[in-house]
């Protein structure tokens, strides 16, 4: 593993640690200013701009004060000299969710690029797989 992709490792293990504390201030350390993200509930146009994404996490925190997880279960990294990409599954859900349904995970990936010496997250994008009935 690179020096870069493990500073990425660590920028993300951070973040997902920042997400499960619900502060808000280390979510949004290491995010570019110009970020867009596609998320799993509304806006459906993808969030765009760091005060959007902001914004889109006061609901989320609120929803995982009721116990939820958001735990990495598996990072890859894969970093060029000033762009890099991961994606990760995670375990994301309330007690009750996640024992229905244990195999269900969140599905990140994320796009950075260097600034100024940096690693910076400049796109992000979650989802989660639709279950839907087999077709006939």
């Amino acid at each position: 593993m690179t020096v870069d992709e493990k500073q990425i490792r660590t920028l993300i293990e951070q973040w997902a640690v920042a997400v499960h504390r619900g502060d808000l201030h280390g979510v949004l350390t290491d995010h570019a200013d110009d970020i867009v993200m596609f998320d799993v509930p509304p806006p459906y146009e993808g969030a765009r701009g760091i005060d959007a994404y902001r914004d889109t996490w006061p609901p989320f925190f609120q929803w995982q004060a009721q116990g939820a997880s958001f735990e990495i279960v598996s990072l890859e990294v894969t970093a060029g000299e000033d762009v890099a990409f991961a994606h990760a599954l995670l375990r994301c859900g309330t007690p009750r969710e996640l024992a229905e349904h244990p195999e269900n995970r969140l599905r990140l990936t994320l796009g950075l690029r260097k600034e100024q010496g940096r690693w910076v997250v400049a796109h992000e994008h979650h989802s989660f797989p639709s279950v839907l009935p087999p077709v006939q």
